[in-house]
Protein backbone atom coordinates (compact mmCIF):
# COMPACT_ATOMS: atom_id res chain seq x y z
CA UNK A 1 0.00 0.00 0.00
CA UNK A 2 1.32 3.27 -1.12
CA UNK A 3 1.25 6.49 1.14
CA UNK A 4 -0.40 8.81 0.23
CA UNK A 5 0.83 12.31 -0.36
CA UNK A 6 -0.63 15.82 -1.67
CA UNK A 7 1.71 18.77 -3.00
CA UNK A 8 1.39 22.10 -4.71
CA UNK A 9 4.54 21.18 -6.84
CA UNK A 10 6.52 17.84 -6.96
CA UNK A 11 9.58 18.62 -8.03
CA UNK A 12 11.40 15.49 -9.56
CA UNK A 13 15.18 15.87 -9.38
CA UNK A 14 17.67 17.73 -6.71
CA UNK A 15 20.27 18.92 -8.93
CA UNK A 16 21.46 22.41 -10.26
CA UNK A 17 17.80 23.25 -11.98
CA UNK A 18 15.02 21.56 -9.26
CA UNK A 19 16.98 22.94 -6.34
CA UNK A 20 16.65 26.70 -8.42
CA UNK A 21 12.78 25.92 -9.00
CA UNK A 22 12.57 25.34 -5.67
CA UNK A 23 14.10 28.02 -4.11
CA UNK A 24 11.68 30.40 -6.37
CA UNK A 25 8.90 28.73 -5.52
CA UNK A 26 9.44 29.28 -1.92
CA UNK A 27 10.67 32.77 -2.15
CA UNK A 28 7.75 34.43 -3.93
CA UNK A 29 5.41 31.99 -3.43
CA UNK A 30 3.11 30.19 -0.33
CA UNK A 31 2.87 27.14 -2.16
CA UNK A 32 4.24 23.47 -0.67
CA UNK A 33 6.48 21.65 -2.52
CA UNK A 34 7.77 17.88 -2.56
CA UNK A 35 11.12 17.02 -3.93
CA UNK A 36 12.25 13.35 -4.70
CA UNK A 37 15.94 12.47 -5.79
CA UNK A 38 17.88 9.18 -6.19
CA UNK A 39 20.95 10.54 -4.76
CA UNK A 40 21.52 10.60 -0.95
CA UNK A 41 21.92 13.93 -1.36
CA UNK A 42 20.65 17.19 -3.22
CA UNK A 43 23.36 17.91 -6.34
CA UNK A 44 22.52 15.74 -9.12
CA UNK A 45 24.86 14.70 -11.27
CA UNK A 46 27.66 16.59 -8.56
CA UNK A 47 27.34 13.60 -6.32
CA UNK A 48 29.11 11.41 -9.36
CA UNK A 49 31.36 13.72 -10.47
CA UNK A 50 35.20 13.72 -10.78
CA UNK A 51 37.49 15.02 -8.07
CA UNK A 52 39.08 17.94 -9.49
CA UNK A 53 36.00 19.05 -11.59
CA UNK A 54 35.27 22.76 -11.30
CA UNK A 55 32.67 24.98 -12.48
CA UNK A 56 33.58 26.42 -15.64
CA UNK A 57 31.67 29.42 -15.63
CA UNK A 58 32.11 31.80 -12.80
CA UNK A 59 30.69 31.02 -9.24
CA UNK A 60 28.63 33.87 -8.96
CA UNK A 61 26.33 32.16 -12.07
CA UNK A 62 25.80 29.14 -10.60
CA UNK A 63 23.43 27.92 -7.78
CA UNK A 64 19.81 29.27 -6.27
CA UNK A 65 18.79 32.46 -6.32
CA UNK A 66 18.54 33.66 -2.39
CA UNK A 67 21.95 32.35 -1.68
CA UNK A 68 25.60 33.16 -2.88
CA UNK A 69 27.70 30.64 -4.02
CA UNK A 70 30.57 32.89 -5.06
CA UNK A 71 33.53 33.74 -2.25
CA UNK A 72 33.38 37.26 -4.35
CA UNK A 73 37.33 36.56 -5.17
CA UNK A 74 39.87 37.03 -8.34
CA UNK A 75 42.01 33.83 -8.27
CA UNK A 76 45.45 34.90 -8.03
CA UNK A 77 47.30 31.24 -9.06
CA UNK A 78 46.75 28.86 -11.46
CA UNK A 79 45.02 28.87 -15.16
CA UNK A 80 42.33 30.87 -14.01
CA UNK A 81 44.35 33.69 -12.40
CA UNK A 82 42.71 36.86 -13.08
CA UNK A 83 39.07 35.70 -13.15
CA UNK A 84 36.08 35.17 -11.00
CA UNK A 85 37.02 32.12 -8.99
CA UNK A 86 34.98 28.68 -9.99
CA UNK A 87 33.59 26.69 -7.35
CA UNK A 88 35.12 23.58 -6.96
CA UNK A 89 32.75 20.22 -7.07
CA UNK A 90 33.58 19.79 -3.35
CA UNK A 91 32.29 23.20 -2.98
CA UNK A 92 29.34 23.12 -4.99
CA UNK A 93 28.01 19.82 -3.56
CA UNK A 94 28.04 21.35 -0.20
CA UNK A 95 26.39 24.44 -1.29
CA UNK A 96 23.12 22.68 -2.41
CA UNK A 97 23.24 20.37 0.69
CA UNK A 98 23.64 23.50 2.81
CA UNK A 99 20.49 25.11 1.28
CA UNK A 100 18.51 21.91 1.33
CA UNK A 101 19.15 21.92 4.89
CA UNK A 102 19.28 25.49 6.04
CA UNK A 103 17.36 27.00 3.31
CA UNK A 104 14.50 25.16 1.82
CA UNK A 105 13.69 22.81 5.11
CA UNK A 106 13.24 25.23 7.29
CA UNK A 107 10.63 26.94 5.84
CA UNK A 108 8.19 23.74 6.20
CA UNK A 109 6.66 24.04 3.29
CA UNK A 110 9.46 21.65 1.93
CA UNK A 111 9.42 18.02 1.73
CA UNK A 112 12.65 16.07 0.59
CA UNK A 113 12.55 12.30 -0.66
CA UNK A 114 15.94 10.89 -0.93
CA UNK A 115 17.41 7.47 -2.27
CA UNK A 116 13.87 7.34 -4.27
CA UNK A 117 13.21 6.18 -8.07
CA UNK A 118 10.45 8.08 -9.80
CA UNK A 119 8.23 5.52 -11.34
CA UNK A 120 6.06 8.46 -13.05
CA UNK A 121 2.62 9.35 -12.54
CA UNK A 122 2.91 10.64 -8.87
CA UNK A 123 4.57 7.25 -8.17
CA UNK A 124 7.92 6.56 -6.49
CA UNK A 125 9.59 4.40 -4.27
CA UNK A 126 12.32 4.26 -1.76
CA UNK A 127 15.25 2.31 -3.33
CA UNK A 128 16.50 1.24 0.25
CA UNK A 129 12.83 0.44 2.53
CA UNK A 130 11.09 -0.67 -0.53
CA UNK A 131 8.46 1.95 0.62
CA UNK A 132 5.62 2.86 -1.88
CA UNK A 133 4.77 6.86 -2.18
CA UNK A 134 2.01 7.98 -4.08
CA UNK A 135 1.63 12.35 -5.05
CA UNK A 136 -0.89 13.69 -5.97
CA UNK A 137 0.39 17.50 -7.30
CA UNK A 138 -0.77 20.33 -8.43
CA UNK A 139 2.35 20.49 -11.10
CA UNK A 140 4.78 18.19 -11.67
CA UNK A 141 7.95 19.90 -12.27
CA UNK A 142 10.18 17.22 -14.57
CA UNK A 143 14.03 18.18 -14.04
CA UNK A 144 15.12 14.82 -15.31
CA UNK A 145 14.36 15.69 -18.73
CA UNK A 146 18.05 16.45 -20.01
CA UNK A 147 19.45 13.29 -18.94
CA UNK A 148 22.75 14.50 -17.46
CA UNK A 149 25.59 12.26 -17.91
CA UNK A 150 28.44 11.79 -16.26
CA UNK A 151 31.74 9.71 -16.90
CA UNK A 152 31.56 7.36 -13.80
CA UNK A 153 27.96 6.09 -14.96
CA UNK A 154 28.87 6.19 -18.21
CA UNK A 155 29.10 3.26 -20.44
CA UNK A 156 30.97 3.78 -23.60
CA UNK A 157 29.42 3.19 -26.96
CA UNK A 158 32.85 1.61 -28.46
CA UNK A 159 34.02 -1.54 -27.95
CA UNK A 160 37.13 -2.53 -25.48
CA UNK A 161 38.47 -5.51 -25.60
CA UNK A 162 40.55 -8.02 -22.60
CA UNK A 163 43.40 -6.38 -21.41
CA UNK A 164 42.72 -2.91 -22.42
CA UNK A 165 43.95 -0.34 -19.15
CA UNK A 166 40.59 1.83 -19.70
CA UNK A 167 38.93 3.70 -16.81
CA UNK A 168 36.83 6.66 -16.65
CA UNK A 169 38.07 10.26 -15.35
CA UNK A 170 36.91 10.08 -12.02
CA UNK A 171 39.79 7.44 -11.56
CA UNK A 172 42.67 9.10 -12.41
CA UNK A 173 43.88 10.59 -9.02
CA UNK A 174 44.11 6.92 -7.96
CA UNK A 175 47.00 5.96 -9.73
CA UNK A 176 50.19 4.57 -8.22
CA UNK A 177 52.24 3.65 -11.37
CA UNK A 178 52.97 5.35 -14.55
CA UNK A 179 51.32 3.75 -17.84
CA UNK A 180 53.38 3.58 -20.85
CA UNK A 181 51.22 6.81 -21.93
CA UNK A 182 48.11 8.57 -21.54
CA UNK A 183 45.02 8.16 -24.08
CA UNK A 184 42.46 10.74 -23.76
CA UNK A 185 39.10 9.62 -25.63
CA UNK A 186 36.33 12.52 -25.84
CA UNK A 187 37.21 16.16 -27.21
CA UNK A 188 34.53 17.98 -25.01
CA UNK A 189 35.04 19.74 -21.62
CA UNK A 190 35.34 16.64 -19.80
CA UNK A 191 38.75 15.55 -22.27
CA UNK A 192 39.93 19.10 -21.32
CA UNK A 193 39.43 18.57 -17.83
CA UNK A 194 41.66 15.33 -18.06
CA UNK A 195 43.98 16.85 -20.19
CA UNK A 196 44.61 19.99 -17.86
CA UNK A 197 44.52 17.82 -14.72
CA UNK A 198 47.49 15.55 -15.78
CA UNK A 199 49.26 18.48 -16.85
CA UNK A 200 48.86 20.16 -14.00
CA UNK A 201 50.28 17.18 -12.03
CA UNK A 202 53.50 16.70 -13.71
CA UNK A 203 52.77 13.97 -16.71
CA UNK A 204 54.78 15.85 -19.83
CA UNK A 205 52.41 16.65 -22.96
CA UNK A 206 54.00 14.06 -24.86
CA UNK A 207 52.98 11.88 -22.85
CA UNK A 208 49.20 12.47 -23.83
CA UNK A 209 47.84 11.41 -27.00
CA UNK A 210 44.46 13.36 -27.13
CA UNK A 211 41.82 11.45 -29.67
CA UNK A 212 39.60 14.27 -30.43
CA UNK A 213 36.90 12.71 -33.03
CA UNK A 214 35.24 16.65 -33.82
CA UNK A 215 37.26 20.11 -32.87
CA UNK A 216 35.12 22.36 -30.87
CA UNK A 217 35.07 25.82 -30.79
CA UNK A 218 35.07 27.24 -27.06
CA UNK A 219 34.01 30.41 -25.37
CA UNK A 220 36.67 32.48 -23.58
CA UNK A 221 35.77 33.01 -20.01
CA UNK A 222 37.27 36.33 -19.83
CA UNK A 223 34.00 36.74 -21.68
CA UNK A 224 31.65 36.04 -18.70
CA UNK A 225 32.67 37.68 -15.86
CA UNK A 226 30.53 39.44 -13.26
CA UNK A 227 30.68 43.37 -12.26
CA UNK A 228 31.51 46.16 -13.65
CA UNK A 229 35.17 46.07 -13.33
CA UNK A 230 34.61 43.00 -16.26
CA UNK A 231 32.25 45.73 -18.37
CA UNK A 232 34.41 46.02 -21.39
CA UNK A 233 35.16 42.15 -21.63
CA UNK A 234 31.52 41.20 -20.65
CA UNK A 235 29.24 43.54 -22.28
CA UNK A 236 32.23 44.22 -24.94
CA UNK A 237 31.90 40.64 -25.81
CA UNK A 238 28.31 40.57 -26.52
CA UNK A 239 28.39 43.84 -28.42
CA UNK A 240 31.33 42.86 -30.67
CA UNK A 241 29.25 39.09 -30.96
CA UNK A 242 26.23 41.07 -32.42
CA UNK A 243 28.40 43.21 -34.32
CA UNK A 244 30.52 40.28 -35.96
CA UNK A 245 27.31 38.71 -36.73
CA UNK A 246 25.36 41.74 -38.56
CA UNK A 247 28.33 42.52 -40.78
CA UNK A 248 28.93 38.98 -41.88
CA UNK A 249 28.32 37.77 -45.27
CA UNK A 250 28.00 34.09 -44.54
CA UNK A 251 27.72 31.29 -41.90
CA UNK A 252 31.46 31.09 -41.99
CA UNK A 253 32.40 34.64 -42.23
CA UNK A 254 30.49 35.05 -39.23
CA UNK A 255 32.28 32.31 -37.38
CA UNK A 256 35.52 33.84 -38.84
CA UNK A 257 34.59 37.25 -37.01
CA UNK A 258 33.52 35.74 -33.92
CA UNK A 259 36.86 34.25 -33.98
CA UNK A 260 38.45 37.19 -35.03
CA UNK A 261 36.77 39.59 -31.95
CA UNK A 262 37.40 37.11 -29.32
CA UNK A 263 34.13 35.39 -29.23
CA UNK A 264 35.72 32.23 -29.81
CA UNK A 265 38.77 30.25 -29.23
CA UNK A 266 39.54 26.73 -30.76
CA UNK A 267 42.70 24.44 -30.60
CA UNK A 268 44.26 24.63 -33.26
CA UNK A 269 44.03 27.28 -36.22
CA UNK A 270 44.64 24.58 -38.71
CA UNK A 271 41.69 22.61 -38.04
CA UNK A 272 37.92 24.13 -38.18
CA UNK A 273 35.24 23.25 -35.85
CA UNK A 274 32.46 21.45 -36.46
CA UNK A 275 31.69 21.04 -32.69
CA UNK A 276 29.81 23.39 -30.01
CA UNK A 277 29.28 21.95 -26.76
CA UNK A 278 29.88 25.16 -25.56
CA UNK A 279 32.58 24.51 -23.06
CA UNK A 280 34.32 27.40 -21.97
CA UNK A 281 37.80 27.75 -21.11
CA UNK A 282 40.82 30.98 -20.20
CA UNK A 283 43.07 31.89 -22.56
CA UNK A 284 45.80 30.34 -19.91
CA UNK A 285 44.00 26.62 -20.03
CA UNK A 286 44.03 27.14 -23.65
CA UNK A 287 47.64 27.38 -24.01
CA UNK A 288 48.10 24.30 -21.98
CA UNK A 289 45.90 22.32 -24.07
CA UNK A 290 48.22 23.26 -27.35
CA UNK A 291 51.35 21.84 -25.49
CA UNK A 292 49.62 18.67 -26.48
CA UNK A 293 50.98 17.85 -29.86
CA UNK A 294 49.49 13.96 -30.34
CA UNK A 295 45.77 14.86 -31.35
CA UNK A 296 44.03 12.04 -33.02
CA UNK A 297 41.91 13.40 -35.36
CA UNK A 298 40.31 10.15 -37.40
CA UNK A 299 36.53 10.34 -36.36
CA UNK A 300 35.28 8.19 -33.54
CA UNK A 301 36.58 5.20 -31.34
CA UNK A 302 35.23 1.82 -32.67
CA UNK A 303 36.78 -0.79 -30.71
CA UNK A 304 40.38 -0.69 -28.11
CA UNK A 305 42.24 -3.51 -28.14
CA UNK A 306 45.92 -4.24 -26.64
CA UNK A 307 47.20 -3.70 -30.27
CA UNK A 308 45.66 -0.57 -31.61
CA UNK A 309 42.49 1.78 -31.80
CA UNK A 310 40.48 1.22 -34.48
CA UNK A 311 38.44 4.80 -35.40
CA UNK A 312 36.20 5.76 -38.78
CA UNK A 313 39.09 7.10 -40.29
CA UNK A 314 42.02 4.59 -39.87
CA UNK A 315 43.76 2.67 -37.10
CA UNK A 316 46.17 4.11 -34.59
CA UNK A 317 48.64 1.44 -33.09
CA UNK A 318 48.80 1.09 -29.02
CA UNK A 319 49.72 -1.62 -26.33
CA UNK A 320 48.53 -3.13 -23.37
CA UNK A 321 50.89 -1.12 -21.01
CA UNK A 322 48.71 2.19 -22.65
CA UNK A 323 46.20 4.02 -19.87
CA UNK A 324 42.80 4.75 -21.53
CA UNK A 325 40.98 7.58 -20.14
CA UNK A 326 37.56 7.44 -20.83
CA UNK A 327 35.70 11.09 -21.52
CA UNK A 328 33.81 9.94 -24.29
CA UNK A 329 30.12 10.60 -21.94
CA UNK A 330 27.67 13.83 -23.16
CA UNK A 331 26.87 16.06 -20.58
CA UNK A 332 23.06 16.11 -22.10
CA UNK A 333 21.75 13.55 -23.52
CA UNK A 334 18.40 14.64 -24.63
CA UNK A 335 18.90 17.80 -26.81
CA UNK A 336 15.32 17.52 -28.18
CA UNK A 337 13.79 20.63 -27.08
CA UNK A 338 9.59 20.57 -25.90
CA UNK A 339 7.52 23.06 -24.47
CA UNK A 340 8.17 24.33 -20.92
CA UNK A 341 4.46 24.89 -19.77
CA UNK A 342 1.91 22.19 -20.32
CA UNK A 343 -1.09 21.48 -18.53
CA UNK A 344 -0.01 19.77 -14.95
CA UNK A 345 3.70 19.72 -16.27
CA UNK A 346 7.00 21.68 -15.87
CA UNK A 347 9.47 20.68 -18.39
CA UNK A 348 12.55 23.71 -17.11
CA UNK A 349 15.09 23.88 -19.97
CA UNK A 350 17.33 26.70 -20.83
CA UNK A 351 15.73 30.09 -21.70
CA UNK A 352 19.26 31.69 -21.28
CA UNK A 353 22.47 30.29 -23.22
CA UNK A 354 24.75 28.36 -20.89
CA UNK A 355 22.99 29.32 -17.80
CA UNK A 356 20.96 26.57 -16.56
CA UNK A 357 20.58 27.33 -13.23
CA UNK A 358 19.50 31.14 -13.93
CA UNK A 359 16.90 29.50 -16.18
CA UNK A 360 14.96 26.85 -13.73
CA UNK A 361 14.74 30.26 -11.51
CA UNK A 362 12.88 32.19 -14.16
CA UNK A 363 10.96 28.75 -15.26
CA UNK A 364 10.03 28.90 -11.58
CA UNK A 365 8.86 33.09 -11.25
CA UNK A 366 7.06 32.88 -14.73
CA UNK A 367 5.16 30.44 -12.81
CA UNK A 368 4.83 32.10 -9.98
CA UNK A 369 3.55 35.05 -11.61
CA UNK A 370 2.00 34.43 -15.22
CA UNK A 371 -1.66 32.73 -15.83
CA UNK A 372 -1.72 31.23 -19.15
CA UNK A 373 0.43 28.35 -20.59
CA UNK A 374 0.37 30.90 -23.68
CA UNK A 375 1.60 33.27 -21.94
CA UNK A 376 4.17 31.37 -20.05
CA UNK A 377 5.63 29.73 -23.03
CA UNK A 378 6.19 32.67 -25.06
CA UNK A 379 8.07 34.13 -22.19
CA UNK A 380 10.02 31.29 -21.96
CA UNK A 381 10.85 30.15 -25.51
CA UNK A 382 12.82 27.32 -25.16
CA UNK A 383 16.82 28.05 -26.23
CA UNK A 384 18.24 24.62 -27.52
CA UNK A 385 21.34 22.90 -26.26
CA UNK A 386 24.00 23.00 -29.04
CA UNK A 387 25.73 20.36 -30.51
CA UNK A 388 27.65 20.62 -33.72
CA UNK A 389 28.70 24.60 -35.03
CA UNK A 390 25.05 25.63 -36.37
CA UNK A 391 23.14 24.88 -33.36
CA UNK A 392 24.97 28.25 -32.22
CA UNK A 393 22.63 30.46 -34.57
CA UNK A 394 19.72 28.96 -33.57
CA UNK A 395 20.51 29.24 -29.73
CA UNK A 396 21.92 32.88 -29.93
CA UNK A 397 18.86 33.89 -31.79
CA UNK A 398 16.52 32.47 -29.28
CA UNK A 399 18.54 33.94 -26.82
CA UNK A 400 18.14 37.05 -28.33
CA UNK A 401 14.25 36.98 -29.19
CA UNK A 402 13.65 36.15 -25.05
CA UNK A 403 16.11 39.32 -24.29
CA UNK A 404 13.81 41.09 -26.31
CA UNK A 405 10.68 39.89 -24.50
CA UNK A 406 11.70 40.23 -21.19
CA UNK A 407 13.34 43.69 -21.93
CA UNK A 408 9.48 44.82 -23.14
CA UNK A 409 7.82 43.50 -19.35
CA UNK A 410 8.90 46.28 -16.46
CA UNK A 411 7.97 43.07 -13.76
CA UNK A 412 10.35 40.94 -15.49
CA UNK A 413 13.19 43.70 -15.94
CA UNK A 414 12.82 44.46 -12.32
CA UNK A 415 13.27 41.00 -11.10
CA UNK A 416 16.12 40.20 -13.17
CA UNK A 417 17.92 43.45 -11.70
CA UNK A 418 17.22 42.41 -8.39
CA UNK A 419 18.15 38.43 -9.06
CA UNK A 420 21.81 37.55 -8.34
CA UNK A 421 22.06 34.56 -10.55
CA UNK A 422 21.59 37.35 -13.80
CA UNK A 423 24.32 39.43 -13.49
CA UNK A 424 24.73 41.31 -16.67
CA UNK A 425 21.32 43.76 -15.68
CA UNK A 426 22.81 44.40 -12.70
CA UNK A 427 26.74 45.30 -14.64
CA UNK A 428 24.37 47.30 -16.75
CA UNK A 429 22.60 49.11 -14.56
CA UNK A 430 25.45 50.05 -12.70
CA UNK A 431 27.13 52.00 -15.24
CA UNK A 432 28.36 55.49 -14.69
CA UNK A 433 26.37 58.01 -16.80
CA UNK A 434 29.46 60.13 -17.70
CA UNK A 435 31.71 57.01 -18.82
CA UNK A 436 31.50 57.44 -22.29
CA UNK A 437 33.71 54.31 -23.07
CA UNK A 438 30.87 51.95 -21.40
CA UNK A 439 28.14 53.90 -22.89
CA UNK A 440 29.62 53.73 -26.18
CA UNK A 441 30.22 49.94 -25.51
CA UNK A 442 26.27 49.80 -24.69
CA UNK A 443 25.21 51.67 -28.20
CA UNK A 444 27.18 49.28 -29.91
CA UNK A 445 25.60 46.68 -28.15
CA UNK A 446 21.69 48.11 -29.03
CA UNK A 447 22.52 49.23 -32.64
CA UNK A 448 23.86 45.74 -33.81
CA UNK A 449 20.63 43.61 -31.87
CA UNK A 450 17.94 43.68 -34.56
CA UNK A 451 20.56 43.67 -37.53
CA UNK A 452 22.13 40.49 -35.98
CA UNK A 453 19.07 39.03 -35.31
CA UNK A 454 17.71 39.24 -38.86
CA UNK A 455 20.69 37.70 -39.90
CA UNK A 456 20.44 34.80 -37.83
CA UNK A 457 17.17 34.06 -39.48
CA UNK A 458 18.55 34.93 -42.89
CA UNK A 459 21.25 32.05 -42.16
CA UNK A 460 18.72 29.44 -39.99
CA UNK A 461 16.27 29.96 -43.07
CA UNK A 462 18.97 28.84 -45.77
CA UNK A 463 19.89 25.94 -43.18
CA UNK A 464 16.69 24.75 -42.97
CA UNK A 465 15.36 24.98 -47.12
CA UNK A 466 18.86 23.18 -48.33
Amino acid sequence: MATELTTDYLIVGSGAVGMAFADVIISETDQNVIIVDRFAKPGGHWNSAYPFVTLHQPSQFYGVSSRELSKGRIDEIGLNRGLSDLASGAEVSAYFDDVMRHTLLPTGRVRYFPMCNYRGDGNFEHKLSGEQFHVRPQMTVDCTYLNTTVPSTHTPNFEVGAGVQFMPLNDLPKLEHAPAGYIVVGGGKTGIDAVLWLIDVGVDPDQITWIVSRDAWLLNRKNAQPGLEFFENTIGAQANQFEAIASSTSVIDMFDRLEACGYFLRLDTAFRPTMFHAATISELELAELQRVKNIVRMGRVQTISTDEIVLDGGTVPTTAEHLFIDCSASAISNLEPKPIFEDGLITPQTVRSYQPAFSAAFVAHIDATRETVEEKNHLCQVVPLPNADFDYLKLTSAFMVNQFNWGQDPEIKAWLLANRLDGFSQTIAAVPKDDKTKIAILRKLGENAFPAVAKLGEYIAEYESA
